[in-house]
């Protein structure tokens, strides 16, 4: 028969309220869990791009200050290829628990559904926005020798001889791409277009001499912008003159269109169901490592614009920029499939 002493003690546990729970039937690490404050393991951000270029430096550079915020590692985990669609499919198909992250562009969210008949994620309802991180500023440019000196003077050649003039890009339904393409159709120009497999090969034609023109972003063509060592810049497509080309007017200012405004964008996402208390706790982190001066000190010396934003700015800018491009593209009939 038990002891005094141990018929004591299994009555008191009978009698205790814990005896009752099912906490008190689960086992002590399922106990611990429900205790456990997010994050409890490192986050995986999925960038849809190679190594080393400006996404890729983006998310380096946010994903360290966002690991100090939140007192986990954040790894970078690269998936480039089919327009971004491999990345965010890996994305929209992970656990909604707050660790993945995906940095979504205007491609993912905008270009792509009008540019695939079929995709394999849907942007409208697999992914809900976290908050905006980073604008990439893109600027028309000629190649160094080029013997049109302005961004009027390109649109005067074209206009003489129609689809005579070459213009690279990064690829079909590219922001460098669709840019040139809007300013094209809102010029009255006709240009021919050669698309290229990445930024990388499409810079190095140009300024090897290989096509006339291109639009370029300040990340990867700044140097050479800056530098008049093999493009020369003739007009900024943003809203306002670049702090870094402060010599070079808008297109606005070069060509009279009022409302003529484009870049490259990007904010961070995470799966649809991913609960409230997470996203706007990644959001406050987000927001916070992009008010800290030293991020932004590094972000600005690789041509990279903080866009601070939460997910109504977010919203906001999706449908701006759908009214716009979306229609373009399907005009246009350009497509990927």
């Amino acid at each position: 028969m038990p002891s005094l002493a141990r018929r004591r003690l299994l009555h008191a546990l009978a009698a205790s309220p814990l005896a009752a729970s099912p906490l008190a039937l689960a086992p002590l690490g399922a106990a611990r869990a429900q205790g456990t404050p997010w994050p409890n393991a490192p986050l995986k951000w999925i960038v849809a791009y190679p190594a080393g270029g400006g996404t890729d430096a983006l998310a380096r550079i946010l994903g360290a200050a966002l690991s100090r915020e939140l007192g986990q590692p954040v790894v970078i985990d690269n998936r480039p290829g089919a327009a971004t669609n491999i990345g965010a499919d890996a994305a929209a198909k992970s656990p909604p628990d707050g660790l993945t992250l995906f940095s979504a562009d205007n491609g993912t969210l905008v270009f792509n559904p009008a540019l695939f008949a079929r995709l394999p994620y849907d942007p409208a309802k697999d992914f809900r926005p976290v908050g905006l991180m980073a604008r990439f500023p893109l600027v028309l440019a000629v190649k160094q020798d080029s013997r049109l000196r302005s961004a009027a003077e390109l649109v005067e050649a074209a206009k003489r001889e129609p689809g005579r003039i070459d213009y690279g890009s990064p690829g079909i339904g590219s922001p460098h791409h669709l840019t040139m393409a809007r300013l094209a159709r809102e010029t009255g120009i006709q240009l021919n277009h050669i698309p290229y497999r990445g930024v990388a090969p499409a810079m190095n034609d140009l300024v090897a001499g290989r096509f006339e023109a291109a639009i370029l972003d300040i990340p990867s063509g700044g140097a050479y912008l800056r530098d008049g060592r093999g493009a020369r810049p003739l007009a900024v497509c943003g809203a306002a003159r670049h702090p870094s080309l402060p010599d070079i007017p808008t297109v606005a200012e070069a060509l009279g269109l009022a409302n003529f405004q484009a870049a490259a964008w990007q904010g961070m996402v995470v799966p649809t169901r991913t609960p409230d208390a997470v996203v706007a706790r990644l959001g406050a982190a987000l927001g916070t490592a992009l008010a800290d001066a030293a991020v932004r000190e590094r972000l600005g010396s690789t041509g990279i614009e903080p866009l601070p934003g939460g997910p109504a700015e977010f919203d906001a800018l999706l449908k701006a920029e759908r009214d716009v491009w979306v229609p373009l593209i399907r005009d246009l009939g350009i497509t990927l499939d």
